[in-house]
């Protein structure tokens, strides 16, 4: 007993936790410098001659003067500028409305109400994992809906917040279409293939059949996770009374209210369809065309898409939620409207002070290069001679899923390992499409698992905000979560691999395993 009571008095708070890790990053950060731990690696000097030139990385230490200027004198512009922080108070704003409103309440109730538990965590799931085309801000829109879900389906939110972190992570190296990340890869992967081969392209299709099986093997794996090992383990979750309505029928104002809700969404969704669609009069205003890719187009960073989609999605949330609230009569004046907008964002306080101290941390942690030198020390094994195919494959699958842990940044890391694995790869016969995939799916399988992802900080304030037990959440405890989901997505997509490389099935159109 006395064991138990002394164990729930070390429960570290995450706000805590996070402190820890900057303060023991800057530490190791000092001592790895002071040690003089550095890694030279081979990268391309340029794309007209492809000659490989030496690049040095060492780590920067924090434990000094000059260290502790940077930390001062960036914590507070970091954490301004810190993306999840922006995306989120304003896709809430949207997502308020629509819940205070009772459009959210309404539809989810409606398309879940006669379905089974299992359909709607695969659908859920299937939808987080497709997501990954629209970037990162499906993880500030999917995980507050997630939780929302499974509320009114009268489950734990826990369950809804976990898998839909599971799913978004894996599916961030797994889309079945061309993502602005998948492009920005490519441009690394061609050119570490035209060391060997100036001549070599590459398709936008050449990864659509295995990432399309991918996707379906995932989504089946992390539904059955979440069904049979994570939701056994979640606890009684204690409802308000609103929430806990045992029959749900609809009313002429409800029904008035998804009509004109509907009705505006679909007009609002219209317009912004044309507005990315190139070549008609007065359409694509939203791409960016100095950009060859359509991909590109939309996601650049110079895109009107991409600087103003967090907007657009948050204002197709409010007019949603606004219409059906004039329809229902939910919202009568100004006073509601403006109630309503704000809705999502009470009780937010502690939200922000978990942003603050894990932007603090993963700004540390880059600035160490610690992550850098990992992933240029990793990466020089694949330039060991005798290497076979088979072992390179895997060899690359596990580099890419233990250096995710430490610098997740997708294009970063290809961009230092590329110019080492794509040769490497051709040299044994191994085409450099194939070695994309592979970077991509080893990544997938620890993307969930390190703090240091940009977005885990939602995941993490979602499970604090809807945790009912006396004692915070732990942060290694919302890890552990994602750890059967993990070792799950590792097996299905290094099988995948394996398979495919043995039978030689094209990755797509114009894509092959082998050259």
């Amino acid at each position: 007993m006395n064991k138990r009571k002394f164990k729930d008095k070390i429960t570290l708070d995450p706000i805590m936790t996070l402190l820890i890790l900057i303060v023991l990053t800057i530490v190791v950060s000092g001592f790895l410098s002071l040690l003089g731990i550095q890694v030279n690696y081979n990268s391309i000097a340029d794309n007209i001659t492809f000659n490989y030139t030496q690049s040095l990385v060492s780590v920067d230490s924090l434990f000094s003067l000059s260290g502790l200027k940077y930390i001062f004198t960036s914590t507070v512009s970091n954490f301004v500028s810190f993306k999840p922080l922006s995306s989120l108070i304003i896709i809430l704003i949207g997502i308020g409305v629509m819940e205070k409103s009772g459009f959210l309440k309404t539809v989810i109730t409606l398309l879940t109400k006669k379905a089974k538990k299992k359909s709607v965590t695969f659908v859920l799931v299937l939808l987080c994992v497709l997501a990954s085309i629209m970037g990162d801000l499906p993880f500030v829109v999917m995980i507050p809906l997630s939780a929302l879900i499974f509320i009114y389906g009268h489950r734990n939110p826990y369950i809804g917040i976990i898998a839909s972190y599971a799913a978004l992570s894996a599916g961030s190296g797994i889309s079945i279409l061309l993502t602005s990340v998948d492009s920005a890869l490519m441009d690394y992967t061609l050119l570490g293939a035209h060391v060997l081969d100036k001549s070599y392209t590459l398709n936008t299709l050449s990864f659509f059949l295995i990432m399309f099986l991918a996707v379906v093997l995932v989504s089946l794996a992390i539904t059955f996770i979440t069904e049979n090992i994570i939701a056994s383990k979640m606890p009684k979750y204690e409802f308000a009374d609103e929430e806990m309505e045992e029959e749900f029928t609809i009313t002429k104002k409800q029904l008035r209210g998804l009509i004109f809700a509907l009705f505006a969404g679909l007009l609002y969704f219209l317009f912004f369809i044309y507005c990315i669609i190139p070549g008609l009069p007065l359409s694509g205003a939203l791409l960016d065309y100095s950009q060859d890719f359509y991909i590109d187009k939309l996601f650049s960073v110079d895109s009107f898409f991409s600087m103003g989609f967090v907007f657009v999605v948050t204002m197709f949330f409010v007019i949603l939620g606004f219409f059906y609230g004039i329809g229902a009569k939910t919202i009568r004046n100004n006073k509601d409207l403006c109630d309503d907008l704000g809705h999502s964002l009470d009780g937010v306080g502690k939200t922000l002070v978990l942003i603050f101290f894990a932007s603090t941390l993963i700004s540390v942690f880059k600035k160490t290069n610690i992550g850098e030198v990992i992933t240029a020390a990793l990466a020089n094994i694949l330039s060991i001679e005798g290497i076979g195919a088979f072992p390179l494959i895997i060899i690359l699958f596990i580099i890419s899923a233990i250096v995710t842990l430490f610098l997740p940044g997708s294009v970063f890391k290809w961009a230092i390992m590329a110019g080492i694995a794509v040769p490497a790869f051709m040299n044994v016969g191994i085409s450099p499409e194939f070695a994309q995939v592979i970077f991509r799916f080893g990544e997938s399988v620890t993307m969930g698992i390190t703090p240091l992802a940009t977005y885990y900080v939602i995941y993490l304030a979602y499970l604090d905000k809807y945790n009912q037990n006396k004692k915070p959440i732990n942060l290694f405890k919302t890890l552990q979560f994602q750890i059967p989901y993990s070792l799950a997505v590792g097996i299905i997509l290094l099988g995948l691999l394996i398979v495919w490389y043995i039978i030689g099935l094209p990755l797509g159109i114009n894509g092959y395993t082998v050259i």
